[in-house]
């Protein structure tokens, strides 16, 4: 019997910047006591903090109550349970990116990761960091993706997640002056690989269909705009397709969205970051989720950033934070499915 049969899934919930929505959405989230039958939630921050954050919110949290914890192991169902990693009060400036407000998101992620690598914890969801102050000896890192990739040793795909549609980026938080001299024909093979691997484990499709779109203007118009997409993307996706995973493309992206394309597959590659994260954030603002494909653990986050200018306002939706924990809980649902499907039986 596996841990997921004797207990609700443990979700490790990073605080983020203390600064901007990242309690705030956390709050609401949980403040519907249906969440709490999906799982139980383990806040890594402290409760001087959420009380501080729970005082400039409406009605709507006032009757969700702290479980101090001083260690993960120490969590209780249908509580929100909360690791204190200060005992000292915190400077708390809302709406500012501060010194202190990035040494407690990176607090919170380490002790998370900590958790996660013993077991203590099923699957982690990350409020949002800025990516500036978080920047220290230990993180030197463009954001949570290339940081959790070196923490659990993979390479992993950023892939951002919706109702309508699943988009990974193959260059995460990449200048677009770079992008170009990284797109090679081995990197997109592995990155239609990975996203290949969790449509199927992690989505559970069993022939998950995937567009590639192209680097250049109309995939590069036979050349006259440009190669690489004759040169590099076509020959990778052609590789992909003979090993036996449904990739087309290169699709020019501007016509892929705009004639509703992306419809008739399961998952759709994008090369660089806007020319994903745009037509997604279009479709869902609100409620997109940013996971970690290819990795051995599960991470979600909310598709948005801290918000200074509405934090401690009562203003910030939650769909988007809940709708990541839904989504962790569910991939952990898929995962040990899939793997019990394609068990060795003589093991």
């Amino acid at each position: 019997m596996t841990k997921t049969d004797t207990h609700k899934i443990k979700v490790a919930i990073t605080q983020g910047d203390i600064n901007g929505i990242g309690y705030e959405v956390i709050l609401k989230t949980f403040s519907d006591s249906r969440m709490f039958d999906r799982c139980t939630p383990i806040v890594y921050g402290s409760t001087k903090v959420a009380s501080y954050h729970k005082k400039l919110l409406s009605q709507q949290v006032q009757d969700l109550n702290f479980t101090a914890l001083l260690d993960a192991s120490q969590a209780q169902e249908r509580k929100f349970n909360v690791v204190n990693l200060v005992q000292d009060e915190v400077k708390i400036e809302i709406g500012k990116p501060t010194a202190i407000g990035g040494e407690m998101s990176r607090l919170a992620l380490d002790r998370a990761c900590e958790d996660l690598k013993r077991g203590e914890v099923d699957v982690l969801v990350t409020a949002p960091i800025n990516k500036k102050n978080i920047q220290s000896e230990t993180f030197d890192f463009p954001g949570h993706t290339e940081y959790l990739s070196s923490k659990f040793g993979g390479e992993s795909l950023m892939m951002m997640v919706c109702d309508r549609i699943r988009i990974g980026i193959v260059t995460n938080h990449l200048a677009l002056k770079d992008v170009p001299s990284a797109i090679t024909k081995e990197l997109l093979v592995r990155k239609i690989r990975l996203m290949h691997e969790s449509l199927k484990r992690d989505f559970g499709i069993p022939m998950p269909k995937i567009a590639v779109l192209a680097l250049d203007p109309h995939a590069g118009d036979n050349g006259v705009i440009g190669t690489q997409d004759e040169t590099v993307v076509k020959p990778a996706i052609d590789e992909s397709y003979g090993n036996g995973i449904l990739a087309y493309g290169p699709y020019p992206s501007d016509g892929f969205f705009g004639s509703n394309e992306f419809n008739k597959f399961d998952g759709v590659l994008a090369l660089y970051h806007d020319q994903g994260l745009i037509p997604f954030k279009l479709m869902s603002f609100t409620e997109g989720v940013n996971y970690t494909a290819g990795l051995d653990i599960i991470r979600t986050s909310p598709a948005h950033g801290t918000a200074y200018d509405i934090a401690g306002k009562d203003k910030a939706s939650e769909q988007s934070f809940r709708h990541a924990v839904n989504l962790a809980c569910d991939i952990l649902r898929h995962r040990k499915e899939y793997d019990e499907l394609t068990a060795d039986p003589l093991k």
